[in-house]
C-alpha cells in the first residue's frame, strides 16, 4: 500500500470516530429533561453567586 493510502484511511478512521463522539454527546445531552436543566443552571447560578459572596 502507497502511504497516501494508509493516510487517507487513517483520516476517514478518525472522521468516524469523531462523529460517534458527536453523537454520543448529543444523545446524552438531549437525555435531560426541561426540569433538570433548569434545576442545574438554578444550582450554577446559586453555586456562582456563593463564590462571588466568597471573594468580597
Amino acid at each position: 500500500m502507497r502511504w497516501w493510502k494508509v493516510a487517507g484511511l487513517a483520516g476517514l478512521a478518525g472522521v468516524a470516530a469523531t462523529g460517534v463522539v458527536i453523537a454520543r454527546a448529543e444523545r446524552k445531552r438531549r437525555a435531560y429533561t426541561p426540569d433538570e436543566i433548569r434545576d442545574r443552571l438554578h444550582n450554577r447560578v446559586a453555586e456562582a453567586a456563593s463564590v462571588e459572596k466568597d471573594v468580597e
